[in-house]
């Protein structure tokens, strides 16, 4: 498919959910809204860096290196990075957007949304994502990357969240 044809496409949209059991949205949203910490749940993302602003405050941009995604995923060499610039953060609503501004996995307008989800026992993450049609990528391979991603991430969470509060219960016993 041409370029061209291709940015005719109407946009890519996606959703994906993960759940995080044991821990309050509460609990969780500090650990999201952290924009220059993304290294720390998103599996295979060995670097993320504020290159402007600070973190927390819209305009703030990180670049993100070191991921793999299903497109490339057996190359050994290519090494992925975007910028990516915070367009909005509520902490009451515990939901941040970006979009990605620069980078070598082809996504262009490419905006998502993380929200945390209050629940009656734990909370959900959910990533919301548009973006252009990506060369040499389908709408499954993206969903897959997203879906698999922030299950990664929710696990990641739930188990720093349970160390914490292991941690603080053999203090306090």
């Amino acid at each position: 498919m041409s370029d061209i044809a291709q940015q005719c496409q109407p946009k890519w949209e996606g959703k994906a959910i993960a759940e995080v059991t044991g821990a309050k949205a509460e609990q969780v949203w500090p650990l999201l809204q952290d924009f220059f910490g993304l290294d720390k749940w998103f599996p295979t993302l060995t670097t993320c860096l504020a290159i402007e602003g600070v973190s927390g405050q819209p305009g703030c941009v990180r670049f993100c290196a070191g991921f793999k995604t299903p497109v490339n995923a057996g190359d050994k060499g290519a090494v992925n990075w975007t910028k990516q610039k915070l367009l909005s953060i509520d902490p009451s609503e515990m939901v941040l957007s970006y979009s990605i501004v620069d980078g070598n996995v082809g996504f262009n307008s490419y905006v998502a949304t993380w929200k945390v989800l209050p629940k009656e026992r734990g909370c959900d993450i959910e990533w919301k994502y548009e973006v252009e049609p990506v060369k040499g990528w389908t709408l499954e391979d993206l969903d897959f990357f997203v879906g698999s991603g922030l299950q990664v991430v929710a696990q990641r969470i739930e188990a720093a969240l349970q160390v914490f509060k292991a941690s603080m219960e053999q203090q306090n016993s």
